[in-house]
């Protein structure tokens, strides 16, 4: 699952920790490597920004309130449940039986893989059924029932009963996907997922183009339902299938097998626990999260302070550490599990250290740009269709909250890498309970202490909070592990120097786009220059700075030297 739909966020808590363990080859030479990376993080770059055009078009089409979070949280479900059903045990424990396999056995691994096949789509098969026959009450751990909510109850469950099928083939196209990673074919699993963008972007396209556009719940029709419910789970059925060419071209014949006793996939499936109960405690907090957040939409329905918002925002907020943190990440794993293999602990904690350092030349002021700017990036992208300025300010404020966050979920991300380079799945499980509880506690004191309007922007806040909350605690517990620091002090020296850059870069972004702001009137092209203005001035401040403070990490930015 090249992180579908949700807050692609919370999820990426959970999927985004254990993916690309294995997504990289084990072996063969250095360019190889370096061609596959680059190709898997083209294809992420490519993949984001027709995700990102889909969401600007889901916006206009359903604005950011509760007509757009019945829709939403709908969505939210299937990943959800494909993510607990498999998800986790296919992406840490069992894709690696399959290498294992192709190896050791005297077939190839292709019985083994057939088992495999057979057992993930019985599994989602029968997960998926049931899914669509308890949508009501899966639907009711994300949205209350109230009678003041009720119809916005329902609408969530019809869009859920649409939707629920993409458990299937969320599953599909990661068994598929994983057939071609063990065999070192990276491209497709990359790209697809462009294709279940583009079949959005028409979607959506058509619901603007065809159709009136409601703005609450009460006004849609059953065909938009149809068409959304329909086309969105299509869209996930396109991604998968479009595999198949691509998995029968490095010879793989599916063959149903049902021989599951001894051999060996009950010790894959109980190796996978610890992988489960992560995913299960992110889950616990999304739901929470979720709930919370379409409290606040049921409050005020079309204000944009609630799930929608909320889940637009932290997937803007996610771009930079999808594109540069697990691109990079999914290059270098395979050299720091050899280090922890071999017993080169020095080694790995180099590379620990300048993965934190590259990747923060980009991450710290990725979090500065929106902590400055965050209310000119939401009114630019979600001020159109059925969203306006005022509805897509909120969104900007959740977006400023989630800002600087980024920063520790980065760093964190990569440090549990140094726990998966020594096969430990057990102590990230207990860091995501750390997380989460942190997370469910802070949202649970906004949800009560503050109005409608602010709620959901301080779960924002609170989600950055609960990572800098864990990021203290898998630092404490890796130098234990590592027997000391990642290096001698520079990885510090080297974030104080970003920080200060970025916080002063920030500043000038921030009164650029006031400046520019005051002086021209609204609507879409003011606010382009505005936040161009802003960007360009936090963008040079930021090299300036930087360069001034002798960061040598700077070389790692195209055309800076």
């Amino acid at each position: 699952m090249v992180e579908g739909a949700k807050a692609a966020a919370e999820l990426a808590s959970a999927g985004e920790q254990t993916e690309g363990r294995h997504a990289a080859p084990q072996g063969g030479a250095k360019g190889g490597l370096a061609r596959s990376s680059l190709l898997m993080a083209l294809g992420t770059v490519v993949s984001r920004a027709t995700g990102l055009i889909r969401q600007v078009l889901q916006a206009a089409a359903l604005g950011t309130g509760l007509l757009a979070s019945t829709y939403n949280t709908a969505n939210t479900v299937p990943t959800s449940l494909y993510t607990l059903l498999i998800g986790g045990a296919l992406n840490a424990v069992l894709v690696p039986q399959l290498v294992r396999a192709r190896s050791t056995q005297p077939d190839g691994g292709r019985a083994y893989e057939q088992r495999l096949v057979t057992l993930v789509l019985c599994v989602l098969g029968a997960g998926t059924a049931l899914a669509v026959w308890a949508a009501p009450q899966i639907v009711g751990l994300y949205m209350r029932d109230t009678p003041e909510s009720h119809e916005a109850f329902e609408l969530t469950v019809v869009f859920a009963r649409f939707l629920l099928p993409q458990i299937f083939f969320y599953g599909l196209f990661s068994i598929l996907g994983q057939v071609l990673n063990a065999r070192e074919k990276f491209g497709a699993m990359m790209w697809t997922p462009v294709l279940n963008n583009m079949v959005l972007i028409g979607m959506f396209g058509v619901y603007l183009g065809l159709m009136t556009i409601p703005d609450q719940v009460e006004d849609i029709t059953a065909t938009q339902v149809r068409l959304l419910g329909l086309g969105t789970t299509a869209g996930i059925a396109v991604q998968a299938l479009a595999l198949i060419p691509f998995v029968r071209a490095v010879g793989f014949r599916f063959r149903p097998r049902f021989d599951w006793r001894r051999t060996g996939l009950g010790r894959s499936i109980h190796a996978a626990k610890w992988t489960l109960l992560f995913v299960l405690v992110n889950q616990v907090a999304l739901a929470v999260v979720t709930n919370f957040a379409n409290a606040a939409d049921q409050e005020l329905p079309h204000a944009g302070t609630g799930y929608s918002a909320y889940m637009y925002a932290q997937t803007i907020w996610m771009l930079p550490q999808s594109i540069v943190t697990v691109s990079l990440v999914t290059a270098m794993l395979p050299r720091m599990s050899r280090a922890a293999a071999e017993g080169r602990i020095p080694d790995l904690r180099v590379d620990l250290s300048q993965a934190l350092r590259v990747t923060g030349v980009v991450i710290v002021p990725a979090g500065f740009l929106f902590l400055a700017l965050g209310p000119q990036i939401s009114t630019l992208l979600f001020a159109h269709g059925a969203a306006d300025a005022a509805s897509a300010q909120p969104l900007g404020h959740m977006l400023q909250a989630f800002g600087l966050g980024l920063i520790p979920f980065s760093a964190q991300y990569l440090l549990l890498r140094g726990f998966y380079a020594f096969e430990d799945t057990r102590t990230p499980f207990f860091m995501a309970a750390w997380i989460a509880a942190v997370n469910i506690a802070l949202a649970i004191a906004c949800h009560v202490l503050l109005p409608a309007r602010w709620a959901v922007t301080g779960m924002a806040g609170a989600y950055t909070l609960s990572y800098l909350a864990g990021l203290v605690l898998t630092a404490g517990l890796l130098r234990k592990k590592l027997g000391g620091r990642l290096d001698d002090g520079g990885l510090r020296r080297t974030y104080v120097k970003l920080l200060i850059a970025a916080g002063l870069a920030a500043g000038s972004g921030w009164a650029a786009a006031r400046a520019c702001a005051a002086m021209l009137d609204t609507g879409t092209g003011p606010n382009a220059i505005t936040l161009a203005a802003g960007t360009i001035a936090m963008t040079l401040g930021y090299l300036l700075f930087a360069r001034l403070m002798r960061v040598s990490e700077l070389r790692v930015l195209p055309g800076v030297k």
